[in-house]
């Protein structure tokens, strides 16, 4: 029998119930609209970033660098911290019994007291420090690579002289950013290095192609290279290193030192025709050495940068020191590197009008720029930190004269000169720097600013040297002031008497103590008193 087809219930109501039902969906609707309206929820908007029109771009780039560098050495500060706190209580779990424990004599506590090695921090500065000792260790060529703007404000002397002193070490000189300055004036510094070391013209690229990213180009138009992806000197600079290594016979290892901002990593990525080291506005990015193959038989190991020593003047330390931005105010930094330029040439350069001092510059830069605070009073701080970041970075063009006469430097005689130019091809290394000089789009001498260099910048190659942390300072001299009150609590503390056995306390006598014990009081009355009752006399 065939199963009747059951009918599907109507969705028919009344308009009544529809109507309610609308209702209430309208009145939700409502609140929710409401709420949102309350927490203020929006669609969260991409950032745009910095526009390329911005005349401060670089500027403002480099201090989000900064701020990024100090908030990663904040986060390393405290994880040390927080690891160090963490090793604390495992130890005193691990080793309950390690205490001072006070069953021992005061005498004993007060003279074989000894302090435990307590875990310290180490500063970016001793990492930095450590880091650049392995790569001069390992290295068979170092290369120093110098800003062709300031060569000699670029040569650190304790460095050399390490390098000197570990023997059967080469030390080359790198002139990079070589397309800054006048073709003069590059020549004239090239011919004054070249007396003492090896030296080698360079310019490096500082946009070479990521490491895995295929660029493509179309067929129809003719691509021209932009001036910042060209290199100079890289082929020139292969064979110097590849003729070294044949003479020695066995594969070699080359270290790339120098300060912050000259372009070390730069010139291992241009070797290497991609990005393999970190490199940025900011000064000191990297941190660790890095080794990266060049070939089968050549290794180059990048390194971070030199310390530079306190003692410095204040203008080699606002252009070598990566924290000097912020170590030293803004203001200061930038009128030390105004005081040594030629102030007709800053101020052709800038565009601005005469000045007396640098604040009356920097007002004027700031007008200049469209640099305002809050009411449309000129940025003084901002146009100071423009200057520091331009005069830093690898855009401007200034340069230096070398020195009249010729001397050769303290820590160099005549043979260590001759060690470290044995083994390598000097004439073909002489073609090349020709070569590259004329390649080479300098600008003219017109459109560069002097600079008086203030000579050789030096550098920290010690540890004990290396300055400490706000933070490693304080620790220091809480330690120091408990230490104070320890030995202050132990010269409180009185000797004990050298006697066979230690004085006891007197007691109170409690009754029913079954410690007392009763002493007979014996004289010659009690002796002829056979009746004496001898429970009577107590202590």
């Amino acid at each position: 029998m065939k199963r009747p087809k059951l009918k599907k219930a109507s969705k028919r109501m009344t308009c009544h119930k529809r109507y309610k039902i609308q209702k209430k969906v309208r009145e939700h609707h409502r609140k929710l609209r409401k709420e949102a309206k309350k927490r203020g929820h929006k669609k969260s908007r991409k950032d745009p970033g910095i526009p390329n029109s911005a005349p401060f771009k670089e500027a403002l780039l480099r201090e989000a660098e900064l701020r990024k560098q100090q908030l990663e050495e904040l986060k390393q500060q405290q994880k040390l911290d927080r690891q160090k706190e963490q090793d604390k209580k495992r130890k005193l779990e691990t080793n309950p019994a390690d205490e001072p424990s006070n069953i021992e004599s005061k005498e004993e506590f007060g003279q074989s007291k000894t302090k435990r090695p307590k875990l310290t921090k180490q500063s970016p500065k001793t990492v930095h420090y450590q880091e650049l000792k392995k790569v001069i260790e390992a290295s068979d060529i170092v290369l120093e690579v110098l800003d062709a703007r300031d060569p000699l404000g670029c040569r650190c002397p304790q460095v050399e002289e390490v390098i000197i002193k570990n023997g059967h070490k080469k030390l080359v000189l790198v002139l990079n950013k070589s397309d800054l300055i006048p073709k003069e004036n590059l020549e004239n510094w090239l011919n004054y290095l070249t007396k003492e070391l090896p030296t080698v013209v360079f310019k490096a690229s500082t946009n070479p192609k990521d490491k895995g990213r295929i660029t493509k180009v179309k067929a129809k138009k003719k691509a021209f290279p932009l001036k910042n992806n060209v290199c100079f000197g890289k082929e020139g600079l292969r064979k110097f290193l590849g003729g070294f290594q044949q003479t020695c016979g066995k594969p070699i290892q080359v270290g790339v030192i120098g300060f912050p901002n000259v372009g070390k990593s730069s010139i291992i990525n241009s070797l290497k025709q991609e990005r393999i080291c970190n490199v940025g506005i900011s000064m000191g990015l990297t941190r660790s050495m890095q080794a990266v193959p060049l070939d089968k038989q050549i290794t180059i190991i990048d390194s971070p940068s030199f310390i530079v020593s306190p003692l410095n003047s204040s203008a080699a330390l606002a252009l070598r020191s990566p924290a000097s931005i912020e170590v030293v105010k803004p203001l200061e930094a930038a009128s030390a590197i105004l005081s040594q330029a030629d102030a007709r040439q800053v101020v052709l350069k800038y565009n601005v009008p005469g000045y007396e001092n640098a604040l009356e510059f920097f007002t004027n830069l700031a007008q200049r720029r469209g640099l305002h605070q809050k009411g449309g009073s000129p940025d003084t701080e901002r146009a100071a930190k423009l200057l520091w970041s331009e005069w830093t970075g690898a855009s401007l063009s200034y340069y230096c004269q070398p020195p009249t006469s010729w001397t050769l430097s303290p820590h160099f005689n005549e043979s260590i000169v001759a060690d470290m130019k044995k083994g390598f091809n000097l004439e073909e290394l002489e073609q090349n720097n020709t070569h590259n000089i004329q390649a080479i789009q300098s600008p003219c001498s017109a459109n560069s600013v002097l600079f008086y260099s203030s000579g050789l910048t030096n550098g920290i190659m010690e540890e004990k040297d290396i300055p400490e942390l706000p933070g490693q300072k304080r620790e220091r001299k809480q330690e120091e002031r408990k230490d104070v009150k320890d030995t202050e609590k132990i010269s409180d503390m009185s000797p004990v008497e050298e006697t066979g056995e230690e004085a006891l306390p007197e007691e109170p006598i409690i009754a029913g103590d079954p410690s007392i014990r009763p002493c007979i009081i014996l004289d010659e009355k009690t002796k002829e008193d056979d009746a004496y009752d001898f429970s009577r006399d107590y202590v």
